[in-house]
Order: C-alpha cells, then sequence, then structure tokens
C-alpha cells in the first residue's frame, strides 16, 4: 500500500512550519549571541573596576602603621558610620546610632572593663603606666600608677598595664607590659593601690614576653595571650626568653597550660557564652585574622581555624587597624575592633555590620546589660548605644 500524498493545502502549512522553526532557531542563536556578548561586557567592566581598584602593598602599609597619626574629634565625626551587612545586625545595634567622645588627651588607651559594683569604666593608658576610671558622669581619675612595670628604669613604649579584667571575687586583674606577668591588685577595687600580686610570670621557667588580654570561663580558668608589644625590642628584644608567642590557659589549680604558640602577634581574646569556642585576634599584619579554636575542657583547645580574615580590607582600604579586642554578647554577637573600628559578626564567622569610628580602635567593653558599648580609639574614649 502506498502513502497518501499531502493536499496543496497541507505542502503549505508544512513549508510555512519548516520556515517558523527556522526564523525561532535564528531567533534562538541570536538572543544566545547577545546574551553571551552581555556576559563578556559584563566581564570586561568587572575587569576594568577590579584594574582601577587601589591596593596596598605590604610594604605600604606597614609604612601606613608607622606613620599613623591620631584624627582629631572632628574627622572622627565627620568618619563615623554605621555600615549594615546583614539586617541580623539591627538586633543589637541601629543603623543611625551616634558616636559619643567620653574622654581624650591620652597616648593608646586600651584594656576597658566595665565595673558594675560601682557603674564605671577603668582602662589603660599604656605609654604612661596608668589605669584611668571613668564614671558616668564623664570625670576621668587616675585610679593607678604605675598600673604595669613596677621598677624604675623602662626604655620602651609600652610599660604600662593592658587588658584588665574583674574576677569572680571582685578583684582586679591586670594584664601587666613592664613586669611581663598577669597580676592582680591586693587592694578592692572601692580603695586601689598599685600593689599587686603575681599571678604567674613564667613558663617552664622562661619569663612571658608581656601578657596582653585575657578572659575567665564560667569556672575561673583564665584564658590569655602574651605578644611581645610589652618588650623595648618587640621580636628582636635581647631579653625576650620565649621563642614564641602563646594563647595560655592559666588553671584554678595555679597550673600554666600553653594552648598555641604559631601565632606571631596574639592579642585580644574572648570566650563564647557556652564555653564552648574560644576566639583570638591576631594582629599580624602580615597575616591579619581572628582564629577560633573548641575548648574541648579547661586547659585544651582542638579544631583551630579561620573565624575571619581581613586581609582584604586592608589591601582595598589601607592600614586603618588590625585585629585586636574582642567581646561576646550573651545572645552570641561578636563585636571585634579591627580595620576601620568595629566588626559585628554572628557566631559563625559572618560578617554582619561595620562600624567605622574614625580613629584606630584598641579594644572594647560592653557597659550595663549590654547597653552601650564602650571603645579604647587611640588618646580617646568612645561609646555607642547597643539594644
Amino acid at each position: 500500500m502506498t502513502g497518501a500524498t499531502p493536499s496543496g493545502e497541507a505542502k503549505t502549512a508544512i513549508l510555512m512550519n519548516g520556515k517558523f522553526m527556522k526564523t525561532n532557531l535564528v531567533l534562538v542563536a541570536l538572543t544566545i549571541l547577545f546574551l553571551n556578548s552581555c556576559k563578556e561586557v559584563k566581564k570586561e567592566e568587572a575587569s576594568n573596576e577590579e584594574s582601577n581598584e587601589i591596593t596596598y602593598s605590604l610594604d605600604e602599609l606597614k609604612k601606613q602603621r608607622t606613620d599613623w597619626q591620631p584624627r582629631s574629634q572632628e574627622e572622627m565625626k565627620a568618619l563615623f558610620a554605621i555600615e549594615i551587612l546583614d539586617d541580623k545586625a539591627l538586633n543589637i545595634i541601629d543603623e543611625d546610632t551616634e558616636i559619643k567622645i567620653l574622654a581624650n588627651g591620652f597616648t593608646w588607651t586600651e584594656g576597658p572593663v566595665w565595673v558594675k559594683d560601682g557603674n564605671y569604666l577603668l582602662f589603660s593608658d599604656i605609654p604612661n603606666n596608668k589605669v584611668f576610671r571613668l564614671d558616668a558622669q564623664r570625670d576621668t581619675v587616675t585610679y593607678l600608677h604605675p598600673s604595669g612595670f613596677s621598677g624604675d628604669a623602662y626604655s620602651g613604649a609600652e610599660p604600662g598595664s593592658n587588658g584588665l579584667l574583674v574576677n569572680a571575687e571582685g578583684e582586679l586583674v591586670l594584664m601587666q607590659h613592664g613586669n611581663r606577668a598577669v597580676s592582680k591588685m591586693k587592694n578592692p577595687m572601692a580603695s586601689p593601690k598599685e600593689v599587686y600580686e603575681i599571678l604567674v610570670n613564667n613558663y617552664e621557667g622562661k619569663r612571658l614576653n608581656s601578657p596582653n588580654d585575657g578572659a575567665f570561663d564560667a569556672d575561673g580558668n583564665l584564658y590569655f595571650t602574651d605578644p611581645p608589644y610589652g618588650l623595648p625590642g618587640l621580636l628582636e628584644d635581647p631579653n625576650k626568653e620565649l621563642d614564641f608567642q602563646g594563647v595560655y590557659c592559666l588553671l584554678k589549680t595555679g597550673e600554666l597550660v600553653l594552648l598555641d604558640k604559631s601565632l606571631k602577634y596574639p592579642n585580644g581574646l574572648c570566650i563564647s557564652p557556652d564555653g564552648k569556642k574560644l576566639i583570638v585576634a591576631v594582629s599580624n599584619i602580615e597575616k591579619a585574622a581572628y582564629y577560633e579554636y573548641e575548648i574541648v575542657s579547661p586547659g585544651k583547645v582542638e579544631n583551630k581555624k579561620i573565624f575571619y580574615n581581613v586581609d582584604h580590607f586592608l589591601s582595598k582600604e589601607g592600614y586603618q587597624g588590625l585585629p585586636d579586642g574582642i567581646k561576646i554578647t550573651k545572645l552570641g554577637y561578636v563585636l571585634a575592633t579591627g580595620p576601620k573600628g568595629l566588626l559585628i559578626f554572628n557566631m559563625s564567622g559572618k560578617l554582619l555590620a561595620r562600624v567605622h569610628t574614625g580613629q584606630l580602635t584598641a579594644n572594647c567593653a560592653l557597659g550595663k546589660d549590654e547597653k552601650t558599648l564602650y571603645m579604647t580609639a587611640h588618646d580617646h574614649i568612645i561609646s555607642i548605644a547597643l539594644k
């Protein structure tokens, strides 16, 4: 049986369908070519944008750090800004929050701690070997002098105390640069006196470098860092006895446990509210980052990894501070001083916001009910409101 021959109308329909399909194919091909050309244009634009972007070399960053001068209050206010990167940041800070300049006229402020029994802030002025007290009326008085070096002659730039803490017994604990020790003030905090009891000043018989910052866990074990900033010659100081800069845990038993000896400039540190995570800031301009560790038990950590790396900020923005102080709120927001001021993270290391303080910002402390964040910013003490 032979097939039926199509009629004239059917032939015309087939021809038209064929032409329609060809036309569609041509349109599809042209569309694909157009989209690909758009992609190439975007790539070229992105490439041009990238090539026009200023990047700073390590040598340039080091020179900027050496040449840095504190900014005036007018400059600070002009540069102050809050950059919201994730709406979850709005749970802790308003984007229209204003900066408050509480005090100035110091040399290099550090180590703030809020004293709830008395409602005042203590902070170190390291070069001047002093601790100051700032009360709710913004009155500032010398609280301790000397605070970190009790000798007669010191040839370096940073003799004073750095990090300040209040232990469970309500005693003031100081990270002392010049004395190269972790000490506590013997007198009650309400009647300060420059008499100190050394808690630890050596590791396996070798003197510590210059204890920098610390944090107590819920059981009273003290975690602290020991970079070389208080040594006159820093890493090359002839009196440096340890060949590393350590992160330690001083157990309640008095035993000093070395947690990490691989960091070049360990600095601020903090423990998560659940006591399971330790975060350490590393102020190494060659590899600037915050690291995290899992706390397995008191004095034992593992699973070290980078919490957040800030090298990209330095290369794009120039030197405007390094990872330094850290505080963690009860709700798990990580407040870390660093490039341009303050960085706000969640506990997973996601950057939620940046607070541009307009000044090199060294450290921070949570105030009453965690509604205020105090910051030591070069020669100033500043604050912002939190929710």
